[in-house]
C-alpha cells in the first residue's frame, strides 16, 4: 500500500490549514469528528488499495460515512473561516 492516502483533510483544507489546526486544538468536537474521518478514510483507501476484503455493502456504507463527516467539517470549517 502507498504511503499517500487520497482525500486526506490536510489535501482538502489546504487554503484553511491554520483554521483547522486551531479548529482541532480548541474544538473537541472536530477534532473526534477529524479523527473519526481519518480513520473512515483509511479503511476506504485499502478497501480500493484491495489490501483489506470488504463486501459492496460495506464500502459503500464507509464511503457514505465518510462523505457525512466531511460535510460536517466543511461547515465547521467554513463558520470559522468566516468568524475569523
Amino acid at each position: 500500500m502507498s504511503q499517500h492516502t487520497p482525500n486526506e483533510l490536510t489535501k482538502i483544507f489546504a487554503r484553511d490549514r491554520e483554521v483547522v489546526t486551531r479548529l482541532k486544538a480548541s474544538d473537541a468536537h472536530f477534532a473526534r469528528l477529524a479523527d473519526e474521518y481519518h480513520e473512515v478514510n483509511r479503511q476506504v483507501h485499502r478497501i480500493e488499495a484491495e489490501t483489506e476484503a470488504a463486501s459492496d455493502e460495506r464500502f459503500e456504507t464507509l464511503k457514505k460515512q465518510r462523505l457525512k463527516l466531511l460535510d460536517e467539517l466543511t461547515a465547521i470549517v467554513s463558520r470559522a473561516r468566516t468568524a475569523a
